[in-house]
């Protein structure tokens, strides 16, 4: 998995979001791109990436597109329409951007899919210029990801756990619940 970080400022939507499903296929990776205030860390994205390979190698994908998947695990959500939250929208917003080659967790993480992770970041960066790089992937709004993910306050001080670990719960009960 390789992370893009930085400052979307989106005027098109389906433009933006196409030029990134372009570079994916060209690369052969899935590129998703997430509002970096609900994003908990590189860990959050990393579990989900690991878990939509999982249920593409067991043929249990609950998308069909490997880039949706990914944002289905990442939003701990089974339906599209409210993991799209999570996405990127339209204006300006901090953002992290994932290029995963799909089956990385079987591979091996071979040489070839490192590769081709890298060259698919270094074009998103080239090819998006609504795109200023900076350091995201600390901006999660805790109250934000509190909501998003239905983590009461009751349930915070119940437990030692952090804010990340209790979203990482979250992300893992999707395989669960199915």
């Amino acid at each position: 998995m390789e992370v893009v970080e930085g400052h979307l400022e989106v005027d098109d939507l389906d433009a933006v979001l196409e030029r990134l499903g372009a570079i994916g296929a060209e690369h052969d990776v899935a590129i998703q791109a997430f509002d970096a205030r609900y994003v908990t860390g590189r860990e959050h994205l990393r579990r989900a990436c690991e878990l939509a390979d999982r249920a593409h190698a067991r043929e249990e994908m609950i998308a069909h597109d490997p880039e949706v998947e990914i944002l289905l695990y990442a939003a701990g959500r089974r339906q599209i329409q409210d993991a799209l939250a999570m996405g990127v929208s339209q204006g300006q917003q901090p953002a992290v951007i994932v290029c995963h080659a799909v089956g990385d967790r079987q591979n091996g993480d071979g040489d070839e899919n490192v590769s081709e992770r890298e060259r698919a970041a270094g074009e998103v960066v080239e090819a998006m210029e609504c795109l200023d790089r900076a350091d995201t992937l600390g901006a999660a709004d805790p109250d934000l990801v509190a909501a998003f993910f239905d983590i009461a306050d009751a349930e915070r001080a119940a437990t030692d756990a952090t804010l990340s670990e209790l979203v990482l719960e979250r992300v893992a009960m999707l395989v669960v619940e199915k």
